[in-house]
């Protein structure tokens, strides 16, 4: 038994010790950081910050990067089936139609909903 999982429990030893022992090496290695008040500001461009760095966004801006992600999402659906389109035939086809179809829909009534305005 320890013949088979004899390696994998060496490799997992030294997966685990390894990123432990280079942090630890370098907590001593690296030059000690002493902040100072240019140091602490959220630019250190040489530029004075006019504002806080934490600004708000609006609700739009969250509402079309869903959108996206989820527009973007679907898209993935189509490369397996282009991927097997000769094997999937007419069937393959008017599946994917369906889908497109409903997606063009859902596409449709956000645009007329005005989901796409930025303000």
């Amino acid at each position: 038994m320890l013949q088979t999982y004899g390696p994998l429990l060496i490799f997992a030893a030294i997966a685990a010790i390894f990123p432990l022992a280079t942090l630890w090496a370098a907590k001593f290695l690296r030059p000690r950081f002493t902040p100072t008040g240019d140091k602490t500001i959220p630019y250190e461009c040489g530029i004075a910050p006019e504002s806080d760095a934490r600004g708000r966004y609006t609700v739009r801006y969250y509402v079309v990067a869903l959108l996206f992600v989820l527009f973007d999402v679907e898209t993935i659906f189509l490369f397996p089936w282009a991927v097997q389109f000769r094997a999937l035939g007419l069937f393959g086809l008017v599946e994917m139609l369906v889908f497109l179809g409903i997606l063009a829909i859902g596409y449709l009534w956000l645009w007329k909903r005005g989901a796409f305005e930025w303000v």
